[in-house]
């Protein structure tokens, strides 16, 4: 058992190491940014409750990822109702580096709005899986998070990539 002292400071070193991850997940189980932020809370809180039953039996980043989709999970199946008479989100966080605004990167934030986009449309264990990919997880890590063999893994993320790759070229059709 972690003394309060050390779980607040092993704590902090992690959310320094994986506050991307989780603002990853959140932003891909949501569809407004405010939400994103409260799922992005609602995670941070569950790793925190969760911290004291941490065994050391998978990595620091396995376990804050598995606390990360576990509660999206949850957060998504609990939150759907309210969700449901909500649009989309339309802004993307910036994913270009740099000052100024190409062409090239209005392209490129279109495409990762895109492929969010899709991303809600996938199952959410196949969602999970991409996330996971997307975050270059090796498929072992990905077997920790998922709690799936790696060869799993590797079926169930052929198939959702195939699914994501029609949901991008199809979706002008599907709308």
């Amino acid at each position: 058992m972690l003394q309060d002292e050390d779980q607040q400071s092993l704590f902090m070193n992690w959310l320094d190491s994986h506050a991307a991850s989780v603002m990853k997940v959140a932003r891909a189980y949501t569809l407004t940014s405010e939400e994103s932020q409260d799922l992005a809370q609602e995670i941070l809180l569950q790793a925190w409750r969760s911290l004291p039953k941490f065994e050391g039996r998978a990595s620091p980043a396995t376990w804050f990822y598995r606390v990360a989709l576990h509660t999206a999970m949850n957060w998504h199946r609990n939150d759907k109702p309210r969700r449901s008479r909500q649009q989309p989100l339309l802004e993307v966080q910036d994913v270009a580096t740099g000052v100024g605004d190409s062409a090239q990167q209005a392209q490129h934030r279109e495409t990762v709005e895109q492929l969010y986009q899709a991303i809600h449309r996938l199952p959410k264990a196949d969602a999970a899986l991409v996330l996971l990919y997307l975050d270059q997880l090796s498929y072992r890590e990905m077997s920790d998070v998922m709690g799936i063999s790696e060869s799993n893994v590797g079926v169930k993320l052929n198939r959702a990539k195939k699914t994501l790759r029609e949901l991008m070229n199809g979706r002008s059709h599907e709308s």
